[in-house]
């Protein structure tokens, strides 16, 4: 009952009393009038409310922080007679404490019928939002009663953080490329290329002796130099290494920025946090959910193991400062074939190889110093990359 039908009881109520008290006839028929308005209104909203069943789609299954998506709702009447008008509404809002109502009105149905409604879903931060229950209200024409009926359980959408496609680094190409140049060296000759003539400073143990007796010229041999293979993202969860809640979630977005290109770019990708160890053909989508929820802990990061993929591989810690726990713990690491680039949200790195991102725009710039790349940019969507 709406406070107007509360009001309208009460006045039927009201004017039966004084026209019984003091024998106004008219009194009698305007508290009537009032009571079977109610009672009228209570038939309308109970032979005409609709029998909807409803289902909910969310366009993209993952949003990005800062976009905007959109629930569409598909609706089914399974009544005998035409519905009346009704409205729909449910409850919008991060897990647990729903901040919003969405409310749609919806035209009569032929019986037997469908229709389709939507409103769209503007996302300012990461995270999980909840929505629903779908409830569907009819009211009478008065505005006395109303009567509700559930169409559509509770669903949850995944906001990500926002994501930059940034460059990989290529084997001499930059700081960061001439140093994994020198580590893929350590691990010996790659796959045998080609023959070239001897040159100045060539090792003789490069020389192609029986090719080299078949011409009148030194020749040796080259060999394919293998590329960065694997990289290991590292977020360091731990409260104590971030001067705010801002600079965590600068680094929530320089992990998810760089799990997503690697995985772009098609390296054996590895992502690992507090209590959260990611690998595999699903790990940049896996990455995604977890980076939408998680918070700063006051658990310590324990001692890494050795990454057992072959090739060379890139280890990335992101901090908030080089005294930060998920650097030191990368630092138990002894692995001659990976090299270590600390990114920190706080201060300058401090590291010879190392990004800094006290701004987004700070990190792109010294990311792409560090790769010798011309550019970077950021990913359009990242659901087009994950799926539903």
């Amino acid at each position: 009952m709406t406070r107007y039908g509360v009001l309208a009881i009460v006045a039927g109520l009201v004017a039966l009393a004084i026209g019984r008290a003091f024998g106004v006839v008219e009194l009698f028929v305007i508290g009537a009038g009032f009571i079977a308005a109610v009672a009228a209104a209570g038939a309308y909203v109970m032979l005409r409310m609709p029998r909807v069943v409803g289902a909910r789609t969310i366009r993209p299954s993952i949003l990005v922080a800062g976009d905007t998506g959109r629930v569409d709702l598909q609706l089914q009447h399974g009544g005998a007679i035409r519905s009346a008008r009704f409205g729909l509404h449910e409850r919008v809002g991060r897990v647990g404490s729903p901040d919003h109502v969405a409310e749609l009105t919806v035209e009569p149905l032929a019986s037997r019928s469908s229709a389709q409604a939507g409103y769209q879903l503007p996302t300012s931060s990461r995270g999980t939002i909840s929505l629903g229950p779908l409830v569907a209200e009819l009211r009478d024409p008065l505005g006395l009663l109303r009567r509700s009926r559930t169409v559509a359980g509770v669903d949850t959408v995944v906001v990500a953080p926002r994501a930059h496609l940034v460059d990989m680094p290529e084997l001499g190409n930059g700081p960061l490329g001439r140093h994994l140049l020198a580590q893929a060296r350590r691990l010996g000759p790659g796959e045998f290329h080609s023959l070239r003539e001897y040159a100045d400073g060539d090792e003789p143990r490069t020389i192609h002796w029986r090719a080299s007796a078949r011409t009148d010229k030194l020749l040796v041999k080259q060999h394919s130099v293998e590329g960065l293979r694997r990289m290991l993202v590292l977020l360091d969860s731990d409260r104590a290494s971030y001067a705010d809640s801002s600079s965590f979630e600068r680094a929530v977005t320089v992990a998810a920025s760089l799990v997503r290109s690697a995985t772009h770019a098609d390296l054996v990708t590895r992502f690992v946090s507090g209590g959260v160890d990611l690998r595999g053909p699903d790990v940049g989508a896996e990455s995604l959910r977890v980076l939408a929820a998680i918070q700063p802990t006051a658990e310590s990061l324990p001692l890494l193991d050795r990454d057992p993929g072959e090739g060379v591989g890139l280890l990335v810690v992101v901090s908030g400062s080089m005294n930060g726990a998920g650097i030191r713990a990368a630092r138990t690491v002894l692995d001659p074939t990976q090299a270590t680039v600390p990114v920190t949200t706080d201060e300058t790195s401090r590291a010879l190889i190392g990004a800094t991102a006290r701004t987004e725009a700070e990190f792109l710039s010294t990311w792409r110093h560090l790769v010798g790349a011309a550019s970077g940019r950021r990913l359009g969507s990242v659901s087009d990359s994950v799926g539903a």
